[in-house]
């Protein structure tokens, strides 16, 4: 089974508290300053628990985790 990652450019302020949490699923973009998911938005369920840490950190809550 895997999961989908979402950030919501909108929502997101570029704390970088996810890159923190989880540096294997995340980045902050240059140009933006904004979050982006590693390795396109699905991943396999061995990540899960370093996403869900990373979406907890998340001051902005931006982040959103969905079943695929």
């Amino acid at each position: 089974m895997s999961f989908k990652i979402t950030v919501d450019l909108g929502l997101c302020q570029g704390y970088a508290a996810c890159l923190i949490e989880s540096p294997a699923l995340f980045d902050i973009d240059d140009d933006t300053e904004k979050a982006v998911v590693l390795g396109g938005p699905e991943h396999d369920e061995s990540m899960r628990q370093q996403a869900e840490a990373a979406m907890r950190a998340c001051p902005a809550r931006a982040i959103t985790i969905e079943d695929a």
